[in-house]
């Protein structure tokens, strides 16, 4: 865990940051379900990692093997797809787990009671996530502090109380007897053990409210010793109550502290909802910003704190997954089941992309990678055949979410695959956009022409042309290109080169916990200090600073793939039902950009994929 976290120091966010990582070392294709076109000048930034001087084996591999890429960029989404899925089975089972303390303490209350109660307090809790976590947050760490503190004072009395000696369970030969005692049926109990290590997965999901280091000491010195005084107390109260089993943490709490520990539960219970929410928002910005998820609302719930954000969409679309849950399975073991099954399967992607990143960037020693491999693959691999049996059983749900979320990132990527390939196979050639140029009236101002384009003139620029009739005296084809790295600095924002006919390319550079937007003056601005840089005279860079006060207007595509008959109707469906979908109902790059209204034109086009070779 420690090894991760030290990963997301400069690459917040699960997955993806060990993704990330990797991508900046190995040069993948650009047919890539998730593309990212790779510069030379990348390898400056400040927070893109260094590269090694010779390359290993396995890094030459992968570089060379395209499905080699496929695989281990299809491991990323499914495990991230996981992520946002354990988003939704986290609060249920927290909330419930907590609130069924209650019927210990009097028979009158139902499961039906319960069931509800839960939901309200879900349902709540989603609905505050707007006003974000940075107005309560300071409350996590005193809750969390008093929880600890808590569980390990109660774990200490039921140990000296009941079974001083339980604490020989921490020895790890009891394994052996374990397993030599109860056979294939402690095989079968290890679907319910995971439940006891569950939050480790998403330790590192979202650094947006705590460090590495914070994180490292907080498990270290309180959580980890206090859970391990909570489980053998638990354990020593049952040996002496072996009846209690369903409820052993309450019934194990003592008469006086019940009402007071209930409620340090159902707070606790809360702010490990909270973690998981907020890692699913960051998730969900991160895939919008590498391009393989739509674009969704993502507001900025604090000025201090880059990586705290809120996407209206995906809360409600959580909370509405989170009831249904907790509703239909009535607090059933079958929640617990699908819960489990979440978490093992980030566990088990989790240490695959590890053992990637040990050989191609760590160098670590063959052996030593080995040996980790092995071991971790045992230890999750006895956990994940447990649980694969109780599939039937409520171990779907995180199947079905994570087919969800899989089906609308495959149908995005690959609608935005097709577009580019058209857009590559049908650019206007240096010799007719010299001819558009000449024909255009010039008039004064600046135009930023938004594309996807990196190199070439796109389609869209003729189409625009043939209708107005004009261009301004200052037009830039600007594309917006977000790099696997956390951030990119300011004076790394802009990439600017002189194109034939008088007009230039600027290329603006992200990281995928910045913002990307360019909103007021200042994106102007810094895109017109730039290109001062590569102007030939003092004439031309005095239009330059003149240009913004003549009008500036931004010309953005609104493009419709249409895939005609010669494709597989497989393919079609995927791009005339399911991208057109997305497209249709999720945000505009307009939005996201969150460009002035009255300065944008939105130019429509349908761009006819019909050519079976392109397939």
């Amino acid at each position: 865990m420690s090894h991760v976290e030290s990963i997301l120091v400069t690459s917040p966010g699960g997955t993806f940051a060990l993704y990330s990582l990797l991508r900046q070392h190995v040069n993948f294709k650009g047919n890539m379900p998730v593309p990212l076109t790779r510069l030379a000048s990348d390898v400056n930034l400040k927070f893109h990692s260094k590269k090694k001087s010779r390359k290993s084996w396995l890094q030459k591999f992968l570089e060379n093997s395209q499905r080699a890429q496929t695989v281990l960029t299809f491991i990323v989404l499914i495990g991230t797809c996981m992520l946002i899925g354990d988003g939704a089975l986290t609060p249920a089972i927290s909330v419930l787990s907590a609130v069924q303390g209650i019927q210990s303490r009097s028979a009158r209350i139902t499961q039906e009671n319960v069931v509800l109660l839960s939901a309200v307090i879900l349902v709540l809790l989603f609905l505050v996530q707007r006003f974000g976590t940075s107005k309560v947050s300071f409350s996590f760490s005193p809750i969390m502090l008093v929880w600890f503190a808590s569980i390990s004072g109660i774990g200490v009395y039921n140990i000296v109380t009941y079974y001083p000696p339980v604490l020989k369970a921490v020895s790890p030969h009891y394994i052996y007897y374990y397993f030599a005692k109860n056979k294939k049926l402690g095989w079968e109990q290890l679907g319910a053990v995971i439940l006891c290590i569950t939050g480790a997965e998403a330790m590192f999901a979202d650094m947006g409210h705590f460090n590495k280091s914070s994180i490292q000491v907080a498990f270290s010195t309180v959580v980890f010793p206090s859970l391990i005084l909570a489980y053998s107390g638990q354990t020593a109260y049952l040996i002496k109550n072996p009846g209690a089993m369903s409820t052993a943490f309450y019934s194990s709490i003592p008469g006086p502290l019940f009402w007071p520990m209930f409620v340090i539960a159902t707070l606790a219970a809360i702010v490990a909802s909270q973690s998981l929410i907020s890692a699913s928002f960051s998730i969900i910005r991160q895939s919008i910003a590498l391009g393989c998820f739509p674009r969704t609302t993502v507001k900025h719930t604090s000025d201090k704190y880059e990586g705290q954000v809120y996407c209206p969409e995906i809360n409600y679309f959580l909370m509405l997954v989170c009831v249904l849950i907790t509703v239909g399975f009535q607090g059933g073991p079958e929640i617990g089941r699908a819960f489990g099954v979440a978490v093992i399967w980030v566990m088990l992607l989790t240490t695959m992309l590890m053992t990637v990143i040990m050989v191609v960037i760590w160098e670590v020693n063959h052996a030593l990678v080995a040996g980790f491999l092995v071991l971790y693959l045992a230890i999750e691999g006895m956990y994940m055949s447990s649980l694969m049996n109780k599939v039937t059983q409520g171990g779907w749900v995180p199947f079905a979410i994570t087919a969800f979320f899989l089906t609308i990132t495959l149908s995005w990527t690959y609608g935005r695959k097709k577009k580019s390939e058209y857009e590559e196979r049908n650019t206007v050639n240096e010799e007719e956009f010299a001819g558009i140029v000449a024909r255009s009236a010039r008039v004064p101002g600046i135009c930023f022409f938004c594309t996807d384009l990196m190199n070439g003139v796109p389609p869209i620029v003729r189409h625009y042309a043939e209708h107005t009739r004009c261009l301004r005296q200052l037009l830039l084809f600007v594309t917006f290109r977000t790099l696997p790295v956390r951030s990119v600095l300011p004076s790394e924002r802009f990439l600017v080169v002189r194109e034939p006919a008088g007009v230039y390319r600027c290329i603006v550079q992200y990281g995928y916990m910045d913002r990307h937007d360019i909103v007021g003056d200042d994106f102007v601005r810094s895109a017109i200090d730039t290109l001062k840089e590569v102007a030939d005279s003092a004439e031309e860079a005095k239009m330059m600073d003149l240009a913004p006060a003549d009008g500036v207007s931004y010309v953005l595509g609104r493009t419709v793939l249409n895939m005609d008959k010669t494709h597989h109707w497989f393919k079609r469906i995927v791009i005339n039902e399911l991208y057109r979908f997305l497209q249709k109902n999720f945000r505009s790059n307009v939005s996201t950009l969150k460009i002035d209204h009255a300065k944008t034109l939105q130019v429509g086009m349908t761009y006819e994929i019909s050519d079976k070779s392109s397939s």
